[in-house]
């Protein structure tokens, strides 16, 4: 998994040409999908809850299925 670098070549590739354009208003998302098969353990939940938290996300959240 490489996601600063590839979160890098998409800031440089893509948005730094749309935010450039007059006028632009642009959003990024993101989504973040696990299969855990085991399901997550609590202190994983607890963990990823927090930073998500502190880190102002707009959802987060786990599902069981």
């Amino acid at each position: 998994m490489k996601v600063p670098t590839e979160a890098g070549k998409i800031a440089e590739e893509i948005l730094t040409r749309l935010v450039g354009l007059p006028g632009a208003k642009v959003r990024v998302t993101l989504e973040i999908e696990a299969e855990i098969p085991e399901g997550a353990p609590d202190h994983v939940v607890r963990t990823v809850t927090e930073n998500s938290r502190v880190l102002k996300l707009e959802s987060y959240g786990f599902e069981e299925e």
